[in-house]
């Protein structure tokens, strides 16, 4: 649950920049005129970065975006096929700069954690519905062609996911 509000967390804050820039007409980073020191107003953010100050204060949202869908209905959630197999469960979602989600990591295969593989999936092919009053992932591919796809890690030092060794 913690890892959850987390990742809910995690998000939502790099959509931020995107969200107000869109309501204020503006960018996201830049300098505008401003002389800064190293790193201020980098884009790169990881835990060396330097988080510079400047920009206006965060605004606070009256009301919510009409058809946003909550992390929770996404993370850690199983994805199942067009005959209601079970596929895996999604581990992560990958942003681009803007905040949209490009992709889903999907854990496919294994048992208890064991010989399981984390695939890229792109975030159009996964389509939530409601059955039965519950929230329900699917996906238009069977097992075979998730097995078969490219398997990935996420590298903790570089924060960010690479390519598995084989």
């Amino acid at each position: 649950m913690l890892k959850a509000i987390m990742f809910a967390a995690a998000l939502a804050t790099a959509g931020a920049g995107a969200v107000y820039a869109q309501a204020t007409g503006g960018t996201t980073g830049g300098t505008s005129g401003t002389t800064m020191g190293p790193g201020a107003g980098s884009s790169t953010r990881g835990p060396n970065a330097t988080m510079g100050t400047t920009g206006a204060p965060a605004q606070l949202m009256t009301t919510l975006p009409q058809h946003a869908s909550a992390v929770s209905n996404w993370y850690d959630q199983n994805v199942y096929d067009q005959q209601d197999n079970k596929l895996g469960e999604i581990k992560d979602m990958l942003l681009d700069r803007e905040g949209k989600v490009q992709a889903v990591i999907v854990s496919v295969g294994g048992f208890l954690g064991m010989g399981e593989k984390d695939v890229a999936v792109s975030f159009d092919a996964v389509t939530p519905t409601q059955r039965e009053n519950k929230f329900w992932l699917a996906m238009n591919v069977n097992k075979d062609q998730l097995r078969s796809a490219p398997g990935f890690r996420y590298d903790r030092s570089k924060q960010t996911w690479t390519v598995a060794e084989r």
